[in-house]
C-alpha cells in the first residue's frame, strides 16, 4: 500500500469511528463537510478549481453542500475511501498528489479531538515529506511575514517566507514542520526561536498552498 492509500483509509476509518459531527482543524467545517471536500476534489473536477481560486469558491461551496444532501455521511466515507477521477486511473499520480493531502488532513481530524498525540510514522514517510517540504517552502511561506528557516531533527535546511529583515528559526520533524508551513501552526509540535514580535506575527499568518 503506497503512504497515499495509507494516510487515506486511516482517515476514512476515523471518520467512521467518529461520525459526521467531530471537529475539524479546518475552519468551519466538521468531519462530514471534510469528507464532502474530499470527494468533490476527485470527482466533481467542475468544482474543484475554486478550492484555490476565490472567484469560484461560491460555488465549490454550494457543490459541496449538495453532495451532503444528496449523500449520508457513510456514503460519503465510502466514495472518499476510493480514489477517484483520474486518481483512481493513475496510481503514480495519487501518490505524488495524495499523500500530502491525505496526511494533513487526517491530522486536520486527529488533532482536533482531545488528547491528541503525534504519531510516530515510517522513516521513508517522513523522508518523503521532507522531500516535498523542501520543494514547496518558498509556495507554502509566501503569505509569510517574516523570514522562516526550516530546520528538520535529523538534518536538512529550507528557507522560505519574507526575504530581508527578521527571520524565524523552526525545527521539528519533517511532519510536524509539514504541518507547521500547511497553515496549522497551533497544533504543530516544533520549536519556534527569534524574536517573540516575529514568532507570533508567524504564528498567526495564513501559510499554506
Amino acid at each position: 500500500m503506497t503512504h497515499a492509500r495509507g494516510e487515506r483509509s486511516a482517515l476514512c476509518d476515523l471518520f467512521d469511528t467518529l461520525g459526521p459531527d467531530a471537529p475539524t482543524l479546518c475552519t468551519g467545517w466538521n468531519t462530514y463537510d471534510l469528507a464532502a471536500h474530499l470527494v468533490l476534489r476527485e470527482r466533481r473536477i467542475d468544482a474543484s478549481p475554486g478550492i484555490a481560486l476565490k472567484p469560484l469558491a461560491g460555488y465549490t461551496a454550494s457543490v459541496q453542500e449538495g453532495l451532503k444532501a444528496k449523500h449520508p455521511f457513510p456514503e460519503l466515507v465510502a466514495l472518499a475511501r476510493r480514489p477517484g477521477g483520474v486518481y483512481g486511473l493513475l496510481p503514480p499520480l495519487d501518490e505524488a498528489v495524495n499523500t500530502l493531502e491525505y496526511f494533513v488532513h487526517h491530522e486536520d481530524v486527529r488533532r482536533a479531538q482531545p488528547s491528541w498525540e503525534p504519531r510516530e510514522l515510517p522513516d521513508d514517510l517522513e523522508r518523503l515529506l521532507w522531500r516535498r517540504l523542501d520543494m514547496g517552502a518558498t509556495l507554502m511561506l509566501r503569505r509569510s511575514p517574516v523570514g522562516v528557516i526550516l530546520h528538520r531533527l535529523g538534518g536538512g535546511v529550507a528557507i522560505g517566507g519574507a526575504k530581508d529583515g527578521v527571520k524565524v528559526e523552526v525545527t521539528g520533524k519533517a511532519s510536524e514542520l509539514l504541518l507547521f508551513c500547511f497553515g496549522r501552526q497551533e497544533h504543530a509540535r516544533v520549536d519556534l526561536t527569534g524574536d517573540p514580535d516575529a514568532i507570533a506575527r508567524l504564528t498567526h499568518a495564513p501559510l499554506g498552498m
